[in-house]
């Protein structure tokens, strides 16, 4: 039987906040345990929770960009159960009126774009975090992420494959990093998911039982758990048995999901609206004012590189992947380099490079300014493009990070003329030089010019190979290519 995949992803977002959702406590990654809390946030009895105004301001944002219907009143609920790192007893969310409602987003899987829709974006608390480390019959509670501000952000069920939930995280990060309202940090747990998996019968409209797997924090393991759930799923079916609705975990060094818990419904955690916080009255002006104070999203940006600069759409949708990415491309046009070739550098040997080092381009040492200096060079005939290969590659490892460059103090620019000055690198442009060098290599040659002779004019690459490596590389290629064709020709 054929069975179609039916997909939904809660991500929660951890918000940029200097301060946590209710308290001033430091939200800053790392701290000793313990050393971010105050009465508020362990949950002392008689404090009283105070909303952070940030927070509300970056949910609205995040609506804003995902195409959302606010919600003018909204308020806070308490959702009770028990866990050692929740020291209330309950968290603070939002529930039945939540902050924003009915948005969506566009993804593109191959060549085609889908419209994924946005149930809610809802504002919560974060719990803390318990630690199984150290032997024993016990385990530690750190409370430094208790009443960190989160976002949820609830899909509808329209994923369809492991692939377009990838697509839709990706679209999602990409938004939250661009408006600057979270870090999207995986591996610290700033952004992670809880996916909804069910099958169903292809042509069948009801859904089938559903399983959560919870708290995925990396693109490959939602990919690789969604897959290994669907699987698992349709095996179940397959053997006449029944999927149970159940919340399940990805263990990643084994491959696999298990099964946690039952899967609870709303009704088991005794929703109830939360008496300490007055409801959130939004302004509908204050709304069209924060949404003109937005930054230009990747779609848009994305068009904008097809049109004004003349990108392909793959080049555009690599370049606008991360704002800083974006933001270090247009430098480099405003400074006179040539889209197009500013971008192929990028793509090729500058995230390569960072690749290399595991760097991210905020920690880029090159600022756009040394390329574009570099590719003065190879037009004006100084450098062949072979050589700013080897310029280039020097420049990123002289280039010391974090030094801002001043003309009083010489010496910290590594620029592409100190480089192919240092090394003798410059290009060998003289006729007459370039012209012994040809004569040479077709001399050294015969059966080659046979070939070329009889008609098989590629091997032309193979002459022009022999000068370059003759002249280490300096040879300007496309003098050499016309006196190798003169030459052979006549």
């Amino acid at each position: 039987m054929k069975y179609e995949t039916v997909i939904g992803l809660e991500v929660h977002a951890q918000m940029s906040t200097d301060t946590k959702i209710f308290c001033g406590c430091s939200t800053k990654f790392g701290s000793e345990p313990n050393t971010q809390t105050c009465p508020v946030c362990i949950g002392m009895p008689g404090v009283l929770p105070v909303l952070n105004r940030k927070a509300l301001e970056f949910a609205v944002k995040t609506g804003l960009a995902t195409n959302c219907k606010f919600s003018l009143y909204s308020r806070f609920a308490r959702k009770n159960y028990f866990y050692p790192d929740l020291p209330k007893g309950y968290q603070i969310s939002q529930y039945e009126l939540p902050i924003c409602e009915h948005g969506y987003l566009e993804i593109i899987v191959d060549g085609n774009t889908k419209k994924i829709g946005i149930t809610r974006i809802h504002m919560e608390e974060d719990a803390g975090k318990n630690i199984h480390e150290g032997g024993g019959s016990f385990s530690f509670v750190d409370l430094n992420r208790a009443g960190v501000p989160l976002m949820e952000i609830v899909s509808e069920p329209d994923i369809r494959s492991p692939r377009e939930a990838v697509e839709y995280m990706r679209k999602l990060r990409t938004i939250l990093r661009y408006l600057a309202v979270c870090d999207g940090n995986m591996e610290q747990g700033s952004l992670r998911c809880d996916a909804n998996i069910s099958v169903r019968p292809a042509g069948q409209k009801e859904f089938g039982t559903r399983a959560e797997v919870k708290n995925i924090n990396s693109f490959r393991f939602v990919e690789k758990a969604l897959d290994y759930e669907i699987k698992r799923q349709i095996k179940v079916l397959d053997d006449g048995r029944k999927i149970i609705q159940e919340t399940r975990l990805w263990d990643s060094s084994r491959g696999i999901t298990e099964s946690m818990r039952g899967k609870e419904e709303a009704h088991d955690y005794r929703y109830f609206p939360e008496p300490d916080l007055v409801p959130i009255i939004v302004d509908q002006k204050w709304i069209d004012g924060t949404k003109t104070s937005l930054p230009e999203l990747p779609d848009i940006k994305r068009e904008r590189f097809v049109s004004e600069y003349g990108l392909p759409e793959s080049d555009a949708d690599l370049l606008v992947s991360e704002k800083p990415l974006a933001d270090w491309f247009e430098e480099g046009v405003k400074l006179g380099g040539e889209p197009k070739v500013i971008a192929n550098w990028m793509k090729g040997d500058l995230l390569r490079l960072l690749n290399e080092d595991n760097k991210s381009i905020e920690e880029c040492p090159l600022e756009p300014k040394q390329l574009v200096d570099m590719l003065k060079l190879i037009d004006k005939g100084t450098i062949s493009g072979k050589i700013a290969k080897t310029v280039f590659e020097e420049m990123y490892k002289r280039t010391p990070k974090n030094i801002t460059v001043k003309a009083d103090l010489p010496g910290f620019e590594v620029t592409a003329e100190l480089i192919v000055k240092e090394k003798g690198l410059v290009q060998i442009s003289d006729t007459g030089e370039i012209e012994k060098i040809v004569d040479e290599v077709i001399t050294k040659n015969p059966k080659e010019v046979e070939r070329f002779k009889a008609g098989e004019e590629k091997i032309i690459g193979f002459f022009v190979g022999q000068v370059m490596k003759l002249t280490k590389g300096k040879a300007n290629p496309q003098m050499a290519n016309e006196l190798l064709k003169q030459k052979l020709s006549a």
